[in-house]
């Protein structure tokens, strides 16, 4: 049974600086640590959860409720694969960081079948497939976000040597997470930068991955900080924290988290030295 968060913490989880070091949700469940130091994932077309496994070099499906292993796509195939994303077209598009490509697929009879790659990208670690239809992709040994409508660059910004994600926002603006420089930085669709989120109040130490809610709040996993922090980038309040910023296994705890997920009132995140990928929930009643 799904634990209930109280009202009261909800109410901090929301609430600004009163309330900045508050779980933002409760911890569900984690999987079994049957995974290889996972980095981001997504969900699937299908309701299920698609991970890049980095050093499995794989992609690896689980069950979005339960977190039971399903499949497995391309064992060993992928080499230091980081992000996968699927498009409007159906088509997953993955980083693969050893290869400085991108792997796309296609889904086929309700599996993913390999069509082709992209590139070259140097040390490609994050693909966002956006809704205008282009594929945004972080080049991070050039540090370079590139645009790609087709097989052609459209817009490029440089200068985020070693970055990671590139996340689409409500209103269709990109966020990057610019770990080497500890901040976040967000862009038009033509990559004009529109906002920088770098104060020290928010403790980034190195933000890899994130994702964004409905409500544009950002979802930020600081690997090297060992927490998910819950950002409103409208107002630069840190809503709340999940970690307590020490290493380790359990409810609330993570060992170098990675990748981040929000689907409604449920979080995904890819706690990647722990090799699992751990579930929280708010449940508003």
């Amino acid at each position: 049974m799904r634990k209930l968060i109280l009202p009261a913490l909800l109410a901090l989880a929301i609430s600004g600086p009163a309330g900045a070091q508050a779980p933002f949700a409760t911890f569900e469940r984690a999987s079994d640590p049957v995974l290889n130091d996972p980095h981001d994932l997504t969900l699937g077309p299908d309701g299920q959860l698609y991970v890049a496994d980095k050093f499995g070099h794989r992609i690896v499906v689980m069950d979005a409720e339960t977190l039971e292993l399903i499949s497995v796509i391309d064992e060993g195939k992928l080499p230091g694969i980081h992000d996968i994303s699927f498009g409007p077209d159906g088509k997953a598009y993955v980083a693969v960081t050893g290869g400085s490509v991108v792997a796309i697929y296609r889904m086929e009879k309700g599996e993913l079948v390999f069509e082709n790659f992209l590139g070259p990208f140097s040390n490609t670690e994050g693909a966002l497939a956006h809704s205008n239809g282009r594929l945004y992709i972080m080049a991070s040994g050039s540090g370079d976000l590139v645009a790609v409508q087709g097989t052609d660059v459209v817009a490029l910004a440089k200068g985020h040597w070693g970055a990671h994600d590139v996340a689409e926002a409500p209103d269709g603006s990109l966020w990057l997470a610019d770990n080497a420089q500890r901040r976040l930085v967000r862009y038009s669709q033509d990559l004009e930068q529109l906002q920088v989120l770098d104060d020290p109040k928010f403790g980034f130490v190195g933000p890899r991955y994130l994702d964004i809610d409905d409500f544009g709040r950002l979802i930020v996993a600081d690997q090297d900080a060992h927490r998910i922090l819950l950002i409103d980038p409208a107002t630069e309040t840190l809503l709340g924290v999940l970690g307590d910023g020490i290493p380790g296994m359990g409810p609330y705890k993570f060992d170098d988290p990675e990748g981040a997920l929000v689907v409604g009132n449920t979080y995904y995140f890819a706690d990647s030295d722990n090799n699992r990928i751990v579930k929280y929930v708010v449940i508003l009643n």
